[in-house]
């Protein structure tokens, strides 16, 4: 009748995310998605240094899959204008730079992203809607 649930923490930890993403406004559902890249590079960092190459690949893709489709598709590109336009390009070079590292088994292209990503999430956090009001 009921399938045996394979993984009870990977289950609650989707679960918790669906929620996450349905209670959230247009602010913070950017904010998860620089998050979510973050920890995919991270957890791609970790596993090439152990030698987990189908796993590191597999992290760099969801990274590379956030950045172009999650927060380059997230640009409003008509009323954005240059800030739009230079955000698309950089998203692009972080793609193919997290590409660069998984094709070449390199370290220093995932890092270069990570403070990339690091460094706009920061911004982004900073012109919160919640710290707008407040000010």
């Amino acid at each position: 009748m009921f399938g045996m649930m394979r993984n009870p923490a990977e289950s609650y930890a989707k679960v918790s995310i669906d929620a996450n993403v349905e209670a959230a406004d247009p602010h913070r559902l950017v904010l998860m998605l620089f998050d979510g890249a973050i920890v995919a590079i991270v957890s791609a960092q970790r596993h090439m240094a152990d030698g987990q190459i189908a796993e590191k690949g597999s992290n760099i893709s969801k990274a590379i899959n956030i950045v172009t489709n999650g927060l380059k598709a997230s640009l409003d590109m008509d009323s954005g204008g240059d800030l739009a336009a230079r955000l698309a390009a950089l998203y692009d070079y972080m793609a193919e730079r997290m590409l660069w590292a998984n094709m070449h088994n390199q370290q220093a292209p995932l890092e270069e992203v990570l403070s990339l990503l690091r460094d706009l999430r920061d911004a982004w956090a900073e012109i919160s809607p919640q710290k707008q009001a407040a000010a």
